[in-house]
């Protein structure tokens, strides 16, 4: 068989892509890019990259001759002493929509040493303006011609050659005329801005020039501050607090250095003086070889880091395509677990020799603290013993807590700690509210620091031991009024007994665990499906469903009284009373039935009250 020659065919030829660049540009700006803002931080990056390239062509080139800035209101111009482009460059990178000279093989040993290397920056200037002008001449030759570029929005372009009197030092101008639409980022004064807010710890110096006559502004006067040199210790610190202040607009609780020779990353992370809310995570700073990247990289550091904000600025991150945001690679992984041993340090200096500091630190991020111990068993050892819980002695800390109590009782839930907590402590039972996050796990490891110390799940048999049983002339005077009581309240599958326990001011403590209410649940609802397929599933399931337990205070004076009642329906609407006022201090939410009781015994016994008195 004999294959066709598609050759021959010109039907079969193959075709070149057909780019609308106006369709392109729309594209960039609402699905790469965040904002037409962008447009100056590609300008910026680009003559960075200019005088990159150029130190690595001639590395005796001084590294003053750096970037400047122009706008007036009718033009946007950034000029470079850089590379430059020869008319081949221009054909080849600025027309060809994708391409960087980054890439180009002459250069290919420096790419790690740019900032971009997608093609595509310098488009984000059709977000402002309809038409481009790129001047350069190229530093490769010392003969090579100025090369004029011109492109347009509709993808249009032209190139000519103009003498060497239009631009007799190597280098590139840009220069902007914006559109009538994009004077919110093109006026002075926000150029000026954004030049300032992208380029602040670049390595050029960057001035500006509003067009006023005046002498131009620096963009970026001073170095990174952890950059500096400083006389002290304590002078750097106050330094690094200044700036972190000055950049996130609070004060830090303290400064955490961060240096990572190994990826040129260096930055400080400044600790939050307040509470952060829980699951709330702030985004960081991050400069790539000194110009900012993103203000909400969340990726840098792990989430359980939410009590800091950092700002750093790296060589070796890879940004995305937009450059707003890193790529996620090897790297970035290697430096997020780094930063993260950093912020693991801090907190072990802390614990060794600043306990004020640390005091301050546990008191607004306790809980950023118990998530890292949960999994960091250095952390655990360090810190387990000082951080603060909520126990029936007060909020402690477990190390305080151990000593008063050899064996400490954790609840599994917040409603059974309120439940108990007042009973417990009377009775001298060391209880903590393990129904925060990571609180029952953590006091569960409380051994491993104090071996000496047990710990144990409260459950209602541990409680109703410590509760002392009533003679049994007194209980077997009161069987009528308790077993009215359990009649009424058999709809709750609650029984009803009769101890005595402090505090005598307590009429009556309900217990009843959350799971024994998820199993009493389950079981009505087989009932309710029986026959079914959902019957089916949920009586496979069936257990003997617990119940719940109304104690009655025996010393209390208004049980007693209640115990006294020979009425049948006046006890009935008194033990209803009695529940309802201990669900309503377990502080659970109640049911819809339980709300009702309430309700109804209320009235009832001010109905009573009031045929008494008339």
């Amino acid at each position: 068989m004999t294959l066709p020659d598609t050759a021959s065919n010109p039907a079969d030829a193959d075709r070149t892509f057909q780019v609308d660049l106006r369709g392109l540009v729309d594209l960039l700006s609402h699905h790469l890019y965040s904002s037409p803002r962008v447009y100056l931080r590609e300008l910026l990056q680009n003559a960075v990259d200019a005088l990159t390239a150029r130190q690595g062509l001639e590395p005796g080139v001084p590294a003053a001759p750096g970037i400047r800035l122009y706008a007036d209101g009718a033009v946007v111009r950034v000029e470079d002493d850089g590379v430059g482009l020869t008319e081949a460059d221009v054909h080849t990178f600025l027309a060809t929509i994708g391409r960087s000279s980054k890439r180009a093989d002459q250069i290919a040993e420096q790419r790690a040493d740019f900032i971009g290397q997608f093609g595509i920056g310098l488009l984000s200037c059709f977000l402002v303006a309809d038409e481009i002008l790129v001047v350069s001449r190229s530093a490769r030759t010392s003969d090579a011609p100025v090369v004029e570029w011109r492109g347009r929005g509709d993808g249009s372009y032209s190139v000519r050659t103009l003498p060497v009197s239009a631009r007799p030092r190597p280098g590139t101008t840009v220069t902007l005329t914006p559109r009538a639409d994009a004077g919110e980022w093109t006026r002075p004064g926000q150029v000026h801005a954004l030049a300032r807010h992208f380029g602040s710890l670049l390595r050029h110096p960057v001035t500006f020039d509003d067009g006023s006559g005046g002498p131009g502004a620096r963009v970026n006067p001073e170095p990174a501050p952890w950059q500096g040199a400083y006389p002290t210790p304590g002078a750097r610190s106050r330094a690094l607090a200044a700036y972190g202040e000055t950049v996130f607009g609070f004060k830090p609780l303290d400064t955490i250095d961060l240096d990572l020779p190994a990826v040129g990353l260096k930055g400080i992370a400044c600790v939050l003086p307040e509470t952060v809310p829980t699951g709330r995570r702030h985004g960081h700073r991050v400069h790539v070889k000194g110009m900012l990247l993103s203000e909400q990289a969340e990726e840098i550091l792990p989430e359980w880091a939410f009590f800091v904000r950092c700002v750093v600025d790296a060589e070796s991150l890879r940004p995305t395509a937009s450059r707003e945001a890193l790529y996620e690679d090897d790297t970035l992984a290697a430096v997020r677990d780094a930063l993260a041993e950093r912020l693991r340090a801090w907190i072990a200096r802390a614990a060794a020799s600043d306990p004020d500091l640390l005091a301050r630190f546990l008191q607004a991020h306790h809980l950023a603290v118990k998530s890292l111990a949960v999994h960091d068993d250095e952390i655990l050892r360090m810190l387990l013993p000082w951080l603060p819980f909520e126990t029936t002695d007060g909020s402690t800390s477990l190390d305080e807590f151990a000593r008063t109590h050899r064996t400490v009782l954790v609840t599994s839930s917040v409603e059974e700690f309120r439940q108990v907590a007042a009973i417990a402590s009377a009775a001298g039972l060391g209880v903590v509210n393990g129904g925060y996050t990571y609180d029952r796990e953590l006091v569960h490891r409380l051994p491993e620091i104090r071996p000496e110390t047990s710990v144990a799940d409260l459950d209602p048999v541990t409680l109703t031991a410590h509760l002392d049983p009533v003679e049994r002339e007194t209980e077997l005077a009161a069987a009528s009024y308790l077993a009215r009581a359990r009649d009424a309240l058999a709809v709750f599958d609650c029984d009803v007994a009769l101890r005595t326990f402090q505090p005598a001011s307590a009429p009556a403590l309900l217990i009843d665990s959350r799971e024994a209410r998820h199993e009493r649940t389950r079981s009505q609802l087989a009932r309710e499906q029986e026959g079914g397929l959902w019957g089916d599933i949920l009586g496979a399931l069936r257990q003997e469903a617990p119940r719940a337990q109304l104690i009655l205070n025996q010393l209390n004076p208004l049980v007693r009284t209640a115990l006294a009642i020979d009425e049948p329906e006046l006890a009935r609407t008194s033990a209803e009373a009695l529940y309802g006022q201990a669900a309503l201090l377990s502080r659970r939410p109640l049911r819809p039935a339980e709300s009702s009781l309430i309700n109804r015994s209320f009235l009832d016994l001010l109905a009573h009250a009031l045929r008494k008195d008339s």
